[in-house]
C-alpha cells in the first residue's frame, strides 16, 4: 500500500521514492510486524486467558510439561496477523508471489486454528483428526503447486494465463523452461527437469512436508520460532538475489522476476517470529499453536519452491527434518516390532527427536539453544551455496 502511495506522490514529494527500494521497506516490514507483535501481545494473551484457551498437555508426554497445562495456546494468531498486516503495508500488491504466499500461509493457519479449537474447546490433545488435517493440508498444497508451476516459469503476471493455455493447447506434453528445474546447490550446471506433474509433485511435497516438519518441531518453548526466523531470513536473501537479474547472473541461479519482493515477506515473518519469541520464551506465556506452526511451515515451503532453493531448505532446516524423520523412525519401527515380535520398540525414548534429549537428561533450555545453534549453522551453510560451486 505504502508502495502504491510512493508511487503516486514522488513527484511532488521526492524523498518518498526511498519507498520504491525493496531493501528499505524490507526493513521496515521486519519493525512493523516486531511492533505490532510486541504491543497486541500482552492483550492477546490476557484475551487467550480470559476464553480459557488453555494448552491440553499430553498425558503419555514429559512429566515436566505437565506444569504446562494451562498456558494460553493459539499464539500463531498473533504472528499471522502481524504478518499479515505488515506484509501488505509495505509490499506490491500487484506482485504475484506476496499473494500466493499469503494465501497458502492464511489457509494453513486457518487449518491449524480449527485443529487448537477442537483441542481447548473439547480439551483433546490430539485435535483435529489426522485425515482430516492431512487433506486440507493436501487442498491447498496441490492448489498452490499447480499454480506455481506457471507463476514462477512465467515472466510476468500476465505470462501465467498464457502459459497454462499453452501447456493445455500442447496436450498437457510441454516443457517448462530452464528455471524451473531443480537445482542441485553447490554445483554450477547440475540441475533436474522436472515437467509441469513433476514441478507440481515436487511444490506439494515440500510445501505439505515443511508445514509438517515445523509442527513437530514445536514442542518446547521457543524451540520452533527462532528456526523458522533463521532459515525464512536466509530465504529472504535469496528472494531478493533472484529476482535481480545482476545477482542471478553473476552467482548463476536462475532469475524469477519478481521474486525479490518475497524479501518483504520474509522480513515481516522475521520481526513477528522475535516478536512471538518475547512471550514464548522459556518459561512461555503462550503457545503458538498448529495455526502458527503449520502456517509458517507452508510460508517457509512456499517460498523455497518460488526461489529455486528445495534441497537448500532441507539443509537449512535440517533440525525440522530431524524431527519429522525422528517420528517417522519411531512409528515404523514400533509398529514393525509390534506385529513381528508382539510387543513394540522404540528407537528413540520419546519422539519428537527433543522429547529424547529431554529423556536423556537435557533440560528443556539446553535443547532449545543447541538446536537453535545447529540451525544458525545450517543457514550458514546453505548461504555458503551461492559461492561455493
Amino acid at each position: 500500500m505504502l508502495l502504491w502511495l510512493a508511487q503516486y506522490l514522488k513527484d511532488d514529494y521526492g524523498w518518498m521514492r526511498v519507498f520504491t527500494f525493496i531493501t528499505f521497506r524490507a526493513v521496515f516490514a521486519t519493525l512493523t510486524a516486531l511492533a505490532i507483535g510486541l504491543l497486541a501481545g500482552p492483550a492477546v494473551i490476557r484475551m487467550l486467558t480470559r476464553l480459557k484457551v488453555g494448552q491440553a498437555v499430553r498425558q503419555d508426554g514429559p512429566q515436566t510439561h505437565l506444569i504446562k497445562g494451562g498456558t494460553p495456546t493459539m499464539g500463531g494468531l498473533l504472528i499471522l496477523i502481524s504478518i499479515a498486516i505488515s506484509a501488505l503495508l509495505w509490499g506490491d500488491w500487484s506482485n504475484r508471489f506476496i499473494w500466493v504466499v499469503l494465501v497458502v500461509t492464511l489457509g494453513y493457519g486457518a487449518v491449524g486454528w480449527v485443529d487448537d479449537y477442537r483441542k481447548v474447546v473439547y480439551k483433546d490433545p490430539e485435535g483435529m483428526r489426522s485425515r482430516e488435517k492431512f487433506f486440507w493440508q493436501s487442498l491447498i498444497g496441490i492448489v498452490a503447486a499447480c499454480y506455481l508451476a506457471f507463476s514462477v516459469s512465467a515472466p510476468s503476471t500476465s505470462g501465467v494465463w498464457q502459459l497454462f493455455s499453452a501447456w493445455v493447447q500442447s496436450g498437457f506434453s510441454m516443457d517448462l523452461p530452464p528455471k524451473a528445474d531443480l537445482l542441485v546447490p553447490f554445483f554450477k550446471s547440475v540441475t533436474y527437469p522436472l515437467g509441469v506433474w513433476g514441478f507440481i509433485v515436487l511444490t506439494y511435497l515440500v510445501i505439505v512436508g515443511t508445514s509438517n516438519a515445523v509442527n513437530f518441531t514445536d514442542g518446547l518453548d521457543g524451540l520452533a520460532i527462532m528456526p523458522i526466523v533463521m532459515v525464512g531470513s536466509a530465504l529472504g536473501l535469496f528472494a531478493y538475489l533472484t529476482g535481480s537479474v545482476t545477482y542471478a547472473k553473476y552467482l548463476l541461479i536462475p532469475h524469477i522476476p519478481g521474486a525479490g519482493e518475497l524479501l518483504i515477506f520474509c522480513g515481516a515473518m522475521a520481526g513477528a517470529g522475535l516478536a512471538f519469541l518475547w512471550f514464548n520464551a522459556h518459561p512461555a506465556q503462550v503457545f503458538m499453536g498448529d495455526a502458527g506452526a503449520l502456517a509458517l511451515g507452508g510460508a517457509l515451503g512456499t517460498i523455497a519452491v518460488i526461489v529455486r532453493q528445495e534441497i537448500v531448505l532441507f539443509i537449512m532446516g535440517g533440525i525440522f527434518v530431524a524431527e519429522t524423520l525422528s517420528v517417522m523412525m519411531q512409528v515404523t519401527w514400533f509398529k514393525y516390532t509390534k506385529k513381528r515380535y508382539g510387543t513394540g520398540r522404540r528407537i528413540f525414548l520419546m519422539a519428537p527427536l527433543h522429547h529424547h534429549f529431554e529423556q536423556k537428561g537435557w533440560k528443556e533450555t539446553q535443547v532449545v539453544v543447541r538446536f537453535w545453534i545447529i540451525t544458525m549453522m545450517l543457514v550458514l551453510f546453505g548461504l555458503s551455496s551461492l559461492k561455493l560451486r
